[in-house]
């Protein structure tokens, strides 16, 4: 009986990491989403200045 119910558990461990890193992907891509924007901003200003 001990034994289902640890290997319940892991199971259940299982899941919860890989909802947990699901999330920190999903983080990371809206993270490097924005970082891209404003580079791509950044540059195209930079740009603006030197055609002057």
């Amino acid at each position: 009986m001990r034994r289902r119910q640890h290997e319940a558990d892991r199971g259940a461990t299982a899941v919860e990491y890989g909802l947990m890193l699901a999330l920190i992907v999903v983080a990371a891509m809206v993270a490097i989403t924005a970082v891209g924007v404003n580079m791509n901003e950044m540059y195209e200003f930079i740009a603006d200045l030197v055609d002057v």
